[in-house]
């Protein structure tokens, strides 16, 4: 099945509902601040996890205290697909402090 780039309008709609994300151009992007390095490394592995279990892979930087997320589905030409709300949904999840605990 191919997967359908968003309309702005569709973009705009979910990014509402996904706050501390933005869209940037085709591509949505995060930044999490956490207490420590080591907090931050371990953010990283279980964004890996979700990555693997729903097949989208996304740009993820791990810095000092932080975690940089930038989302975009490159096999829908480079743009942004429901593929990477869902991603990022399922991040907010499980994101110290930012998602349901």
């Amino acid at each position: 099945m191919a997967v359908v780039p968003l309309s702005q309008k569709e973009i705009e709609d979910r990014i509402a509902g996904l706050p501390g994300w933005s869209a940037d151009g085709d591509r949505l992007t995060r930044t999490y601040r956490l207490p420590s390095h080591f907090a931050a490394a371990a953010l990283v592995m279980h964004i890996a996890r979700i990555q693997d279990e729903l097949d989208h892979h996304s740009d993820c930087t791990l810095g000092y205290h932080s975690v940089d997320l930038t989302l975009t589905t490159h096999s829908a030409g480079g743009t942004l697909t429901e593929k990477d709300f869902t991603l990022a949904r399922r991040v907010e999840d499980i994101a110290p402090g930012h998602g349901a605990h």
